[in-house]
C-alpha cells in the first residue's frame, strides 16, 4: 500500500527540487542590465590572434559591438581592389533599448559564458572568435578557435559552435533579426579619435607604386606598439584628425607618407566609442 506524504513536506520538496545545480551551458548567467553606460560594450564579436600580419593585428576592428546607448557599430563591404582604401568603411546604426535587451538575452541563451566544450580542431592558424555580453551577473566571455571548422568534433561539440554561429549571423544581420524599422538606417561612423599604425617603408611589388602623400599630421612614428615588431602608433585628435582623414581619404594601403624626409606606411584604426588611445589596440 502506497502512503501518501504529509501535506507539509510539500512545500520543502518544491524547494529542494528548484535548488538542483543547473546543467552545463543552462541560461543562469543574469540577463540585460538598465544601467549601461553610453560607451559601454554590451555585446561585441571579435576575431583574436590568427596567423595574419603584424598590422592587420593591430588595425582590426570588431566584427560588430553594440554600446549601451543602442549604437551599433560594424565594418562594412570593402571594395575588391589592391591596393584598397587607405581608411576602413565603418558603419554605425541605433537600436533600441528592448531590442538590445533582446539581443543581450540571445546571447547568453546561445551559452556565452557558460562552461561549454567546444572542442579544437586539428587546424593550425586560424583566429579565435571572442563573444562578449555584459550583464547583470557581468562580463561574461566566450572564445572558440576556428569556430566555422567542425571536423573532428563530438556532436555535443558542434552543436555548441553552432549556437554561437547562429548568435553571430543574428547580430550581424540586425535587419533580418529585428526588422528594418527596428535595426535603423545605417551611415558612415564618424570618429573622435585615430589610431595611425606605422612602419617603415620598403619598395612596393612592381607595377603598384603608388604616389608620395604628406602627412598632415602629429609626427611620424609614434610609440612603441606592445610587443608588435616593428610598429609604432600615434593617436590623432582635433584638427588634426580632420586633416589626415582627408588626405587619408585620397590614399590607399601603399601610400608611402612623407614625414621630415622619410617614407612611412601608414594603417589607420578609427578609434571605437570605448577606446581613446594607440593602447587599446593592443589590449
Amino acid at each position: 500500500m502506497r502512503r501518501l506524504l504529509p501535506l507539509a513536506l510539500l512545500p520543502v520538496l518544491l524547494l529542494a527540487a528548484c535548488a538542483q545545480p543547473a546543467s552545463p551551458g543552462a541560461t543562469d548567467r543574469g540577463g540585460a542590465r538598465t544601467n549601461y553606460r553610453p560607451d559601454e560594450v554590451v555585446l561585441r564579436i571579435e576575431y583574436v590572434g590568427g596567423f595574419v600580419a603584424a598590422q592587420t593585428l593591430a588595425t582590426r576592428l570588431p566584427v560588430v559591438t553594440i554600446y549601451g546607448d543602442g549604437r551599433v557599430i560594424t565594418e562594412g563591404p570593402v571594395i575588391a581592389i589592391y591596393p584598397g582604401p587607405a581608411l576602413p568603411n565603418i558603419l554605425e546604426r541605433r537600436i533600441g533599448a528592448a531590442d538590445m535587451n533582446r539581443l543581450v538575452t540571445m546571447a547568453v541563451e546561445a551559452g556565452v559564458g557558460a562552461d561549454i566544450d567546444y572542442g579544437t580542431p586539428s587546424v593550425t592558424d586560424l583566429p579565435e572568435t571572442k563573444f562578449t555580453v555584459s550583464t547583470t551577473d557581468g562580463v561574461l566571455t566566450s572564445t572558440v578557435y576556428a569556430l566555422d571548422i567542425d571536423e573532428g568534433l563530438t556532436a555535443a561539440q558542434i552543436t555548441a559552435r553552432q549556437k554561437l554561429r547562429d548568435l553571430k549571423d543574428a547580430l550581424t544581420d540586425l535587419p533580418g533579426t529585428l526588422g528594418a524599422d527596428a535595426a535603423g538606417e545605417e551611415r558612415p561612423y564618424e570618429p573622435v579619435a585615430l589610431a595611425a599604425v606605422t612602419s617603415p617603408f620598403v619598395g612596393s611589388e612592381e607595377g603598384l607604386d603608388q604616389p608620395e602623400a604628406a602627412w598632415p599630421g602629429p609626427a611620424l612614428p609614434g610609440e612603441p606598439l606592445g610587443s608588435l615588431p616593428d610598429l609604432r602608433c600615434l593617436t590623432v585628435t582635433g584638427d588634426d584628425l580632420a586633416a589626415v582623414l582627408e588626405a587619408a581619404a585620397g590614399a590607399t594601403t601603399l601610400t608611402p607618407w612623407v614625414w621630415e624626409g622619410e617614407r612611412w606606411f601608414v594603417s589607420f584604426r578609427p578609434l571605437l566609442p570605448d577606446e581613446s588611445t594607440c593602447a587599446d589596440l593592443n589590449k
